[in-house]
């Protein structure tokens, strides 16, 4: 176990993993041909869990399909619910944002963070919920 930057406990056994969709790009945008704002968002996750000597595995997805809600994240982990984010801007706080969520995230014991507990960075973004796979529902079944 290892804490994280703001104090949660972290299981490196844990695999957390963030699914950046690297063709976003937020209507009205300014972006260089080359560079897409989901590969800028990316890079400022990978630069932030550089810098914290720990993080979840990142990978880079071309397109999730929420193009309205650009730059768009997955968030998810075994046996755990998943989350869908959008709205952010290719930066820094929005990766330190991330991250935290992440920390909380894998100091839950089922994907459900609550809502006093998430990052204000995180707040406003979450565009869905979604089931942990494999049919094992992590909260408010009916």
């Amino acid at each position: 176990m290892v804490r994280g930057s703001n104090g949660w406990r972290i299981n490196r056994q844990m695999t957390i993993k963030l699914t950046i969709c690297s063709t976003c790009g937020r209507a009205g945008s300014h972006m260089a041909a080359t560079r897409s704002e989901g590969d800028r968002l990316a890079d400022a996750v990978e630069a932030g869990i550089a810098a914290r000597g720990h993080g979840p595995a990142i990978v880079r997805f071309q397109c999730l399909w929420a193009c309205k809600s650009a730059c768009t994240v997955l968030i998810e982990g075994v046996g755990r619910n998943g989350y869908l984010a959008g709205g952010f801007t290719p930066d820094a706080a929005a990766a330190t944002a991330l991250l935290d969520w992440a920390d909380a995230y894998a100091a839950s014991t089922d994907g459900n963070v609550p809502y006093g507990q998430w990052p204000d960075g995180m707040k406003g973004h979450f565009i869905a919920r979604l089931p942990a796979p494999g049919g094992q529902h992590k909260g408010n079944e009916r």
